[in-house]
């Protein structure tokens, strides 16, 4: 079977996207001292107070949503939910040819993210966040890591496309 380059991209983006995620995350397990809920962890300054390094186990989700959910409830909502989602973007984007370039790459990006943080459950019972960025009161954000990037900065594309292709069309 001869892939095409469409597809070439959609595993290359995928790949990347999973692999700076899990090197970074074990870079910083291995290099920085986890936070916990008794102990304070390390924490490197990479810009003053604004830009933060630590080591924190998520067991939820975004900012620790559902960490607190019984078992059941954390593998339907942590596991196979985002597994679904996965399955169905993935399909999704191999599917629909249609799909410019930038659109691609958003989805293509949103999917990697999203293994990348399942295989953390999966493997770890965790995720890795370790990326903490306050502005001064400004623009605060909560400890993400690498694939959230990727996530979010896919549905950022998403949302700017969106918008385009809805002025083209006016």
């Amino acid at each position: 079977m001869k892939l095409s380059k469409r597809s070439i991209y959609i595993i290359v983006i995928i790949v990347l996207t999973i692999a700076i995620d899990q090197i970074s995350k074990s870079l910083v397990r291995a290099s920085i001292a986890p936070q916990t809920e008794i102990q304070r962890g390390e924490r490197i300054s990479l810009v003053g107070d604004a830009f933060i390094m630590m080591n924190v186990e998520n067991t939820g989700a975004f900012l620790g949503m559902g960490s607190d959910l019984n078992p059941m409830l954390r593998l339907i909502f942590l596991l196979i939910l985002p597994i679904l989602v996965l399955v169905f973007v993935l399909r999704y984007i191999i599917k629909d040819k249609s799909l410019d370039n930038l659109s691609l790459f958003a989805f293509s990006s949103i999917v990697g993210g999203g293994i990348a943080n399942v295989f953390d459950r999966i493997v770890y019972g965790s995720v890795t966040d370790f990326f903490f960025i306050d502005l001064g009161g400004v623009f605060k954000t909560g400890i993400f890591n690498m694939a959230d990037l990727s996530v979010t900065t896919g549905m950022i594309i998403l949302v700017l496309v969106s918008f385009k292709k809805k002025k083209v069309t006016e």
